[in-house]
């Protein structure tokens, strides 16, 4: 080691304080990128292993095959691994009640199909010829009917078919009846005799709500049966984007009349044929990362630049003794080296066990938030520790590189007087004659140590303005994270619906004294119509119409009114919520309803998630209702109703209408007074409940309910979603805590270590007579200074960065954009709060320096 080096370890060690605040810092930084590198692919390997768990690994689905087109497919160069499948179709259960799952659903793998796809065997062994099945052992716990090991069964399988559709419905599609019987049939094409080989655990892919029991069956591709359709499904060997067009061509050149994609798997490698969906993902990727970047950038040079005047004078010295230009430069690159050989690797591994840590806390969310078997694993690879290093490595360099390049070129004289950090003119530090007459002598004085010490200030505001960019920028990117969710999720707000197919509500009043409700909410419900004037259009329907060219009636568009009527306790508890007064809605000779008028749904066309207004009006104006009987195809107005209330506030069990449609609600009474004969006979009652015991108050409503009511049970649903939103926050808020701790820790970092530098400068001004209080007072309004002009600067560009992001997330979620104005609050108070207290602390720290020690401080 030359002597400049150790030269350069030796001031290192003398200022330990400035030594140990620089390692800090880039140890904070590392560990930032690492932390966020390793939660991005670590929850992305857990989406694809739980997708994996449940629908199996596959990538290409080819529709309907011929034994020919099977052997193109497997022949291909982009095949890997080759699965069989097929849907044979539907066979009756035993037994004449009509139930929501009267059918086995028989469904086909070959050997790669039973390796790739989850079944989980409970007994026996999976079948090895086409004649043997495995059964899946819900049946036994839901009918009793129960298939034993060695069992022979003969049905006769067919597809569910409703009339005039010409497609069958398949599994994913609800028994399709009403209270007494099947709205479908069985079309039989075929009678088959198996054997039960084994039994297994319901399938992840059989929905609750499916209308058959999984029966297994394999398929033998050299004997393939004709009447049955036989999908191939294809593991690829390289993933990438061009495997849609890859898949498309094979499609082609075989005549295979269908190709599927796994898009959900897929979408987790990052690749998808939906342009929006990969504009979304990339781009808030590229902004949410560059905006940690530049975090991360600005803490490490901060930690070098706020001292830069200290290590001018340190290289001055150096060159008094002969050292070169060379040597100077070099002397700051080995300090920078130093401090990078010990704080990336301190900060990588700091980075992974917080992540762990963290990982350890959110398991315990992950099983119900997302319906995970899965659990979050800290996966590290190559590329997230090689960013982690190369940022701060880059950093490092620049922070050392800029401050050395300028001191080798100054005169040993000048880098030892410092006089090239301060060359001044009465004119650059003169400031407003206000400044002193409003505030005072200490406040001018503030003002001129502001300019006159250009490089700290201006290293202190830029500090202070990433901080706002930061926060506000992730909160504002975690806000919208959790709105798409919720806009994605199904809104469930109810355990379970009773649902009634006549407008007879009689027997849902009395279920509302059952023991256990803690909520509900009870109405009639009906579809009508209304035409609405031009002007009452919102943005998105006169798009669409020019687009489209909707149908306009008189100039008036037909929208869709879900018309809702609710019981006497229901409507005062909405009305409560909406916040307007129940008794203006009483009047029978001036009917007035409550309008939703902001509504949120899925565009399938565009392949986004909307939220937008329902309608442009205001409580005072008019709509007239209209009722069309479809049998005679006469319309009918039923009422002109005075708009009393809009609002966002959604009735319980319900989810908003789409654009060109209206959610109206009004008091029961007013409901039936309204309805004619024809439209009375189309109305459906709901009851929607939430309970302390929601099993307990299913098997009740299930002993007092008639058969003629539908129960539905979405406990399960809900608590997805809710746990969904629950893990969402809690890695949302830890990521804000993360960056506001980090943001805090730069702000104390810069001006702490700014002041210290500036011992010399307080004790001059002390010397000169300067009183405490009077000190206090100027160091009040430096604060003040640093503040107000970060946030001028800091709020625009924050502003800016999170249009940036609302337009990224736009292309698949849009929603109108809006500032979030508590936080920005939060901030204006914080920057505030933190710049003042930073400053009181660092100069509680020299306050009882001695003046003379002060003017001769060389360290900090």
């Amino acid at each position: 080691m030359n002597i400049i080096n150790k030269l350069t370890l030796r001031h290192l060690k003398k200022n330990k304080r400035r030594t140990m605040v620089t390692i800090i810092g880039v140890i904070i930084s590392v560990a930032m990128v690492m932390a966020v590198a390793t939660l991005g692919v670590s929850f992305l390997d857990l989406l694809k292993r739980q997708t994996i768990a449940d629908n199996g690994e596959w990538h290409v689905q080819y529709k309907n095959v011929t034994s020919e087109q099977i052997i193109a497919i497997e022949e291909d160069g982009d095949t890997k691994d080759l699965i069989l499948s097929s849907d044979m179709g539907y066979a009756m259960l035993e037994g004449d009640e009509v139930t929501d799952k009267p059918y086995l659903f028989f469904k086909g793998y070959n050997e790669k199909g039973f390796e790739q796809f989850p079944i989980e065997l409970s007994g026996g062994r999976l079948p090895k010829a086409a004649n043997e099945v495995v059964v899946s052992d819900h049946l036994v716990k839901d009918t009793g009917i129960n298939y034993e090991i060695g069992t022979e069964i003969t049905v006769a399988i067919g597809n569910r078919m409703m009339e005039g559709e010409p497609d069958p419905l398949l599994q994913n599609y609800s028994v399709q009846r009403d209270e007494e019987r099947l709205l479908e049939n069985l079309e039989v094409h075929s009678t088959e005799t198996f054997t039960v080989v084994g039994t297994m655990e319901r399938p992840s892919w059989e929905d609750p709500w499916a209308p058959g029991y999984t029966v297994i069956n394999y398929i033998d591709q050299e004997n393939l049966n004709q009447k049955v359709n036989v999908d191939a499904v294809v593991v690829v060997k390289d993933l990438n984007r061009s495997i849609f067009k890859q898949a498309e061509q094979l499609a082609q050149q075989n005549d295979i009349v269908g190709v599927g994609f796994n898009d959900e798997l897929l979408r987790y490698y990052g690749i998808t044929d939906n342009d929006n969906l990969h504009t979304t993902m990339y781009s808030l990727a590229g902004i949410i990362i560059a905006v940690i970047v530049i975090g991360s950038v600005s803490l490490i040079y901060n930690a070098f630049a706020i001292s830069v005047s200290e290590r001018a004078r340190h290289l001055g010295m150096l060159s008094s003794v002969g050292a070169t230009k060379k040597q100077k430069r070099n002397s700051v690159f080995f300090e920078g080296a130093v401090v990078g050989l010990i704080s990336i690797p301190i900060g990588v591994l700091a980075g992974l066990v917080g992540i762990a840590i963290t990982f350890m806390f959110i398991n315990t969310f992950i099983s119900g938030a997302l319906g995970a078997t899965e659990e979050l694993k800290v996966v590290i690879t190559p590329a997230s520790v090689l960013i982690a290093c190369l940022i701060s490595s880059a950093t490092i360099f620049v922070s050392t590189y800029m401050p050395a390049r300028k001191a080798s070129k100054v005169s040993a004289i000048d880098a030892i007087r410092q006089t090239q950090d301060i060359k001044l003119t009465g004119k650059v530090v003169k400031t407003s004659k206000l400044v002193r007459k409003i505030f005072g002598l200490e406040a001018e004085i503030g003002l001129k140590n502001v300019k006159r010490n250009k490089k700290r200030y201006y290293a202190t505001l830029f500090s202070l303005v990433i901080s706002i960019v930061l926060f506000l920028s992730v909160s504002f990117f975690t806000q919208n994270l959790s709105k798409s969710v919720e806009m994605s999720q199904d809104g469930i707000d109810f355990d379970i619906a009773v649902s009634e197919g006549s407008g007879d509500i009689s027997t849902l009043e009395s279920l509302v004294q059952l023991e256990g409700i803690t909520e509900h909410s009870l109405h009639k419900s009906i579809q009508l119509t209304s035409l609405i004037d031009e002007e009452m259009f919102p943005p998105l329907l006169l798009e669409y119409i020019e687009k489209e060219g909707g149908a306009l009636q008189d100039g008036k568009y037909p929208f869709y009114i879900n018309f809702y009527g609710l019981s006497e306790s229901s409507f005062q508890e909405y009305a409560d919520k909406v916040g307007t007064d129940p008794a203006i809605y009483q009047d029978p000779n001036n009917p007035k309803a409550i309008i939703i008028d902001t509504i949120s749904y899925q565009d399938y066309e565009a392949s986004k998630f909307v939220e937008t207004e329902s309608i442009q009006t205001k409580p005072g104006d008019r709509i007239e209702l209209l009722f069309t009987d479809y049998d005679t195809n006469e319309t009918t107005t039923l009422s002109d109703l005075e708009i009393g209330a809009l609002t966002d506030e959604l009735l319980m069990g319900t989810r908003t209408a789409s654009l060109g449609g209206l959610d109206v609600i009004v008091p029961m009474e007013t409901f039936n007074s309204i309805l004619n004969e024809g439209a009375a006979s189309q109305v459906q009652s709901s009851l929607y409940l939430n309970t302390s015991d929601p099993t307990e108050m299913q098997e009740t409503l299930e002993e007092v309910v008639p058969s003629s009511m539908y129960i539905y049970n979405a406990v399960e649903s809900r608590e997805r979603d809710q746990q969904m939103i629950m893990f969402l926050s809690v890695f949302t808020y830890g990521f804000i805590a993360l960056i506001s701790l980090i943001s805090i820790a730069n702000i104390f970092n810069t001006i702490s270590t700014g002041i210290s530098l500036r011992k010399r400068e307080f004790a001059m001004l002390k010397s000169v007579g300067m009183t405490p209080k009077g000190f206090n007072k100027m160091i009040n309004y430096e604060s003040i200074f640093y503040g107000v002009n970060s946030l001028l600067i800091g709020l625009p560009i924050s502003i800016g960065v999170m249009y940036l992001l609302y337009r990224s997330v736009n292309a698949t979620f849009e929603y109108g954009f809006s500032l979030p104005w508590l936080e920005i609050l939060f901030v204006i108070a914080a920057i505030f709060v933190i710049v003042s207290s930073a400053m009181l602390y660092s100069i509680s720290k020299i306050k009882k320096e001695n003046i003379i020690d002060g003017l001769k401080q060389e360290n900090i």
